[in-house]
């Protein structure tokens, strides 16, 4: 089977056009009011690794509906006056989600690297607590 575009070439036509974070400037970014940084991996993965302190986890598959205000599902959570900075585990689905809500008109960011490089630059880390 051949694709016309593969995973990487998406990836890369997306970080062409969207804002990247770097991890040093996005840890800067973690106590500011007027930044919301957005959790889009897999619940699972949020478990094994731990979330940023202040994220708000929405699943890549519910992304464009959580955003948009016309959408049964929509979250208040995107109507606010914030800068939105989007991450992932490696930086591959924040900066194809990115690029895909720059198409919808949403402004927002994503972390260059994603959470991948983020506690080994000094991020803070929160753990899932346990359901009881």
């Amino acid at each position: 089977m051949s694709l016309k575009i593969t995973a990487a070439q998406m990836v890369a036509n997306a970080r062409a056009r969207i804002e990247e974070v770097e991890t040093a400037d996005a840890i800067g970014m973690v106590n500011n009011p007027k930044v919301q940084i957005v959790d889009l991996r897999d619940p699972r993965e949020r478990e094994r690794s731990g979330f940023i302190p202040g994220s708000f986890h929405c699943p890549r598959g519910m992304l464009e509906f959580w955003i948009d205000p016309d959408s049964p599902y929509f979250k208040d959570v995107f109507a606010q006056d914030k800068k939105f900075v989007f991450h992932c585990a490696s930086g591959w689905r924040s900066a194809i989600s990115v690029a895909t809500l720059q198409d919808m008109g949403f402004d927002a960011a994503h972390i260059k690297e994603g959470f991948s490089t983020w506690e080994k630059s000094g991020g803070p880390v929160e753990q899932v607590k346990p359901k009881a």
